[in-house]
């Protein structure tokens, strides 16, 4: 295997992460802003990320509405994902909270953020973050 198909592995966007996620892949590596963000995700306490978790459930469910309407429930639904990822964002911030919802809409669902979660940390930097299924 060349290094570039091993760099093409790499993620880099909130929707690359939500794939990988749902393509059940044994090794996750994530480079950039989006390492951070999911280091945030990743390191959430159980009580915060129950709360956080709800929130980001409810904004997927209404983005998903919005989506499969092909936007005729806009205005309703944004309005539900708005306040519902605020409380989300005053645990994780608002760049967390907004990846979380990228990433569960990509996956399918917000299952993969608690699936997201069982991943072992095997690396981490500033700028690189690698997971490990456990």
């Amino acid at each position: 295997m060349s290094t570039n198909s091993a760099k093409d592995n790499v993620i880099t966007t909130p929707k690359e992460l939500g794939k990988a996620i749902k393509e059940d892949r044994d090794t996750i590596t994530i480079e950039g802003s989006l390492a951070k963000t999911t280091v945030k995700i990743h390191a959430t306490g159980k009580v915060a990320w129950a709360i956080a978790f709800a929130a980001i459930g409810i904004a997927v469910v209404a983005a998903m509405a919005t989506l499969a309407t092909g936007g005729t429930s806009a205005p309703a639904t944004g309005t539900t994902a708005a306040l519902s990822a605020g409380g989300a964002a005053a645990i994780l911030g608002s760049s967390a909270t907004s990846a979380a919802i990228y990433i569960a809409i990509a996956a399918g669902g917000v299952g993969a953020l608690t699936k997201l979660r069982r991943y072992k940390v095997v690396e981490k930097s500033d700028s690189r973050l690698v997971l490990k299924k456990g």
